[in-house]
């Protein structure tokens, strides 16, 4: 039975005044699952390892994705033109910034059941993060994408790390900062 006819069959249930019946309905075909609430504990460091791991490419897509502060370094040097918002709102922030940041995602959701272990994180961009949320691949009819080592990727790390060299006063920007430590623990 799909869950939708479920859902109906509870609604006729309670319609004859058979409340109890609704409740063995939901019970028996369409169960409440509580999953214990795990924290999600990585750092940038953390982060960066996967997006290495993983070359900078969206496992979900197979697309080039961006290391998160080349983003904001652009934002910066073009504020006009490549806008950011503190608070990620979407019309204020330049769409590469869902586009193409990198983040980690779950493959199995910790709200079902999966773990904050390496194995089950992999590199994706902040829309196909959002837009997977709390789903498996399978709900979503997604597969991970095999990747290509044939051309290598690095997001523009290292072009990061040039700029923060040559120009030491994007260092006074905290999030710069943050991801500067982390690629300088990593290396």
């Amino acid at each position: 039975m799909k869950n939708a006819d479920i859902i109906s069959c509870i609604c006729d249930s309670i319609e004859k005044g058979h409340l109890n019946s609704g409740s063995e309905l939901i019970k028996s075909y369409y169960p409440f699952q509580k999953v214990e609430y795990i924290k999600r504990t990585y750092t940038k460091a953390d982060m960066l390892s996967i997006f290495q791991r993983d070359h900078f490419i969206d496992r979900y897509s197979g697309e080039k994705l961006i290391f998160p502060p080349v983003l904001r370094i652009l934002s910066i040097l073009y504020p006009e033109d490549f806008p950011f918002h503190t608070n990620w709102r979407y019309s204020e922030c330049h769409p590469a910034y869902w586009d193409l940041l990198c983040t980690i995602d779950h493959i199995v959701p910790v709200t079902k059941g999966g773990s904050n272990h390496k194995e089950n994180l992999v590199t994706t961009s902040m829309k196909r993060n959002s837009a997977k949320a709390n789903f498996t691949l399978e709900e979503l009819d997604w597969k991970l994408q095999t990747l290509d080592l044939a051309e290598p990727w690095d997001g523009k790390l290292n072009w990061f790390v040039k700029m923060v060299n040559e120009n030491l006063a994007l260092l006074n920007v905290s999030y710069i900062r943050q991801w500067n430590y982390a690629v300088k623990k990593g290396l």
